[in-house]
């Protein structure tokens, strides 16, 4: 279903990407130069929406991994069943309420973002606007066809591992469910969201092109671009905090307090050579023990004794 869902909005782009370009050659009778792969911004702007696209998904994956880790953080941290079967209504209300405020967060950088980058791109050129608006469209619809079937497959998979194979707590067991939490932020998150991207953007994109093109004909097109600037810059904060402002700060832990570090007078050289020398010694020193009865060991058993002893 969801497959279908993106390409009934693909449709809908279509059809307004076409009335903006007959509304900026009045009916295809002027600048049909400008509709080609030849004219710079449209083919800038081809680049321009493939680009915003894989940052939404990548930013939409982003403020879900955060979410979850603080979620799951909060629950290591706080909730205690010791004896109890499930955990207190408070304490599941705050994991609920952790999960929201970093879905609020992200949604609010990357709507921010998508509607600033729109407002940018619809007063810098109108044949720009045009070809980011068909990236858009084809890159969102592709994408998000990939996402959702990926998704699907890797949650399917660990359903498969399961119930037909009865195959869990085995190592294929762990690698489905890898894929299943990677697969749902795709497939429920990523490229549903990309839906209402698509068609936000067209709708948006019309009016804010109509407008930059009114101002421009008005004899304002200084002004126009300034504005594309400061909208770009704007569009460039929410996007920069997209990622860097939910990336997950904390450092990596072997379950105690003290955070895990790299020792600093360790010779990997000096290690490497001493270890066929050390091996010598662990053949030798099992072979040739203080009872008779060890000396007299087979040296398999020798071997096997210095294999323990590395």
């Amino acid at each position: 279903a969801k497959p279908v869902l993106i390409g009934t909005a693909v449709v809908g782009a279509t059809t307004m990407i076409f009335s903006i370009i007959m509304t900026l050659t009045g009916g295809l009778q002027e600048g049909m130069d400008k509709l080609s792969l030849m004219h710079a911004p449209l083919l800038l702007g081809l680049i321009a929406g493939g680009a915003v696209i894989y940052w939404f998904t990548g930013a939409s994956i982003q403020a879900v991994t955060t979410g979850a880790y603080r979620a799951v953080e909060f629950i290591k941290q706080t909730i205690r069943l010791d004896g109890a079967t499930k955990a207190s209504t408070e304490d599941s209300r705050k994991v609920v309420e952790i999960c929201t405020q970093y879905a609020q967060q992200g949604m609010l950088n990357m709507f921010l973002g998508v509607f600033f980058s729109t407002l940018a791109f619809a007063f810098v050129e109108p044949f720009f606007f045009i070809g980011y608006l068909v990236s858009i469209a084809v890159f969102g619809l592709y994408q998000a066809i990939f996402m959702a079937n990926a998704g699907g497959a890797w949650d399917n998979a660990k359903k498969i591992v399961e119930v037909d194979l009865h195959a869990k707590g085995t190592a294929l067991h762990d690698a489905t469910i890898v894929g299943d939490t990677v697969g749902d932020p795709y497939k429920d998150t990523s490229s549903v969201a990309l839906n209402p991207v698509i068609k936000f953007t067209t709708l948006f994109g019309l009016l804010a092109v109509e407008l930059g093109v009114m101002l421009t004909a008005e004899g304002n097109g200084t002004l126009v671009h300034v504005l594309a600037g400061a909208f770009f810059l704007v569009s460039a904060f929410f996007i920069h905090r997209s990622f860097y402002g939910m990336r997950i700060k904390a450092e990596m832990t072997d379950g105690s307090d003290e955070p895990l570090t790299e020792p600093d007078d360790v010779d990997d050289t000096s290690t490497a050579l001493d270890a066929p020398a050390a091996s010598e010694q662990a053949v030798a020193e099992a072979a040739t023990t203080a009872d008779g009865d060890e000396a007299d060991r087979p040296v398999g058993e020798a071997l096997a004794g210095a294999g323990e002893q590395r």
